[in-house]
């Protein structure tokens, strides 16, 4: 089977306990950016992965979600900035860089822009770390491991916290979905994944500091405190947190931002 990572510092704590003490068998871990994880589960190169949670209004019908697992913040999160040289306020018309690492991020910083600003920039895809001055663009939107590597601009945004004043919601960034297709081969993998993730949260929680070690030494170009950092994140995708994202969905989709989505379909394990 395959199995998707977000080669970031915030999916770590899931995947510790197969990195460091209990190898799959005959689980094939796939790193790469958000993006690339959403494509290879489009197209079906991958079976299992964490994905954008805009990305499964694409695939709905293709794949189920994890009921118990998400990558999401309450308020500052830390890892999803917009970085400027004009404050927010002064972005109308001017031109806005947007990550191609991932998808959430992209449609929560336009719905944020139009509906709550009132604002129109002009958008442009960026590689996952721009220079603004460089690059000719106003701002950016930098994400992930890149948003917590940068020299700081005039004015930086942190996404979480401008969503949650505006919104009261929190945001989940990511969840993490399993092709149908996959499950008639692979149910017995899948129960193995999710036995892993559960081990790894368990760890973050009894094994702390040796988890943040191993992770400081996986990504070393990380600016920020990793223990602040993990205490920030939400993990479990609780009723709230399910809510705020069915909230995304709807904001996102009368912006025709997004494809309109039904109820939330999850994988239930044997």
């Amino acid at each position: 089977m395959k199995l998707g990572y977000i080669d970031y510092l915030n999916c770590y704590p899931y995947y510790y306990h197969m990195f460091e003490k209990e190898p799959l068998d005959n689980v094939q871990i796939v790193p790469a950016y958000p993006s690339g994880l959403n494509a290879m589960m489009t197209e079906g190169t991958l079976d299992m992965s964490p994905i954008s949670a805009a990305a499964y209004t694409d695939m709905e019908d293709d794949v189920l979600l994890l009921p118990d697992f998400c990558l999401s913040s309450v308020g500052y999160v830390h890892s999803v900035i917009l970085t400027s040289l004009l404050p927010i306020e002064d972005l109308h018309g001017k031109k806005v860089g947007l990550s191609n690492a991932s998808k959430t991020s992209v449609v929560l910083l336009k719905i944020l822009l139009k509906r709550y600003y009132a604002l129109e920039p002009y958008y442009m895809e960026t590689d996952p770390n721009p220079k603004l001055e460089e690059g000719g663009i106003d701002a950016a939107l930098i994400i992930g491991n890149e948003a917590m590597q940068q020299n700081m601009n005039p004015y930086t945004y942190d996404l979480g916290d401008l969503w949650l004043r505006r919104t009261r919601f929190p945001v989940v960034f990511a969840v993490f979905a399993i092709r149908r297709k996959s499950l008639d081969e692979y149910r017995d993998h899948v129960s193995a994944v999710i036995d892993s993730y559960h081990k790894s949260l368990h760890d973050l929680e009894t094994q702390r500091e040796l988890l943040i070690t191993k992770a400081m030494e996986r990504y070393p170009s990380i600016r920020y405190d990793v223990d602040t950092y993990y205490r920030t994140l939400q993990y479990t995708f609780n009723p709230a947190l399910r809510e705020a994202l069915r909230f995304y969905f709807d904001k996102a989709g009368d912006l025709g931002l997004l494809r309109q989505v039904g109820p939330i379909r999850f994988y239930k394990d044997k």
